[in-house]
């Protein structure tokens, strides 16, 4: 939701505030069953100056899903341009898509479990941006079946196993231990992933060094 006009830093600040405690509420209790109210008491305001800073409850999940899913789009997006190949490019990707996950847990909770409640143009906007995040999975690893780094198998299967993967990560992160990184993990997931696809296993020993330096070009980008 864009700032009204008019509305300064403060404002936005406490705006981003209230949706902080708001994905806590939500990933403990679930979108449905927090009440304005109970979210107005966690926050410290009535029911119209909450309304003044979110102007919907279904804002509020609109701007969870989007924290989450805009900036890993980004860079998915910036990933698929990368001049790499292919296998590289998957070991990155799974890199930030971790990141996204292990950094905000209360927010991937709410994603995962509560965006079936938005409505109308809100939920076709995030089923397009998901669909557009797992076709350009997809489109990763059919490039690596081209470039028989992969062997061929459907590739709208394998997308699902690469997801399943990952996304169950937020169950069970807050217990991890500081070594499990998301770039530690990433490399144990692709580790896994490819190893029973790779057409070249010991190509996969270089695969971290090179998506390491690959990240660099991603950072600079």
């Amino acid at each position: 939701m864009a700032r009204p006009p008019g509305h300064g830093p403060a404002f936005e600040g406490r705006r981003q505030e209230i949706i902080d405690r708001a994905a806590s509420l939500f990933a403990k209790k679930g979108y449905a069953a927090t009440g304005i109210a109970e979210l107005g008491q966690a926050v410290g305001l009535g029911k119209g100056a909450l309304y003044h800073y979110i102007g919907s409850k279904e804002n509020l999940l609109v701007e969870i899903q989007d924290r989450v899913l805009q900036p890993l789009l980004r860079q998915a997006r910036a990933i698929d341009t990368l001049d790499a190949p292919a296998l590289v490019r998957l070991r990155l990707l799974s890199e930030v898509l971790l990141e996204a996950i292990l950094a905000r847990l209360d927010h991937i909770w709410v994603y995962e479990h509560d965006y079936r409640h938005l409505t109308g143009t809100n939920r076709k906007r995030l089923v397009r941006q998901r669909r557009e995040f797992e076709w350009l999975l997809q489109g990763l690893l059919e490039e690596a079946f081209e470039e028989g780094s992969l062997r061929r198998t459907d590739p709208r299967l394998a997308a699902l196993q690469f997801l399943n993967l990952h996304n169950h990560t937020y169950q069970w992160a807050s217990t991890r231990g500081p070594a499990w990184t998301a770039v530690h993990l990433s490399g144990e997931y692709c580790r896994t992933f490819f190893g029973g696809l790779a057409t070249d296993r010991e190509a996969l020993d270089e695969l971290d060094d090179r998506a390491r330096e690959l990240r660099k070009t991603l950072d600079e980008g």
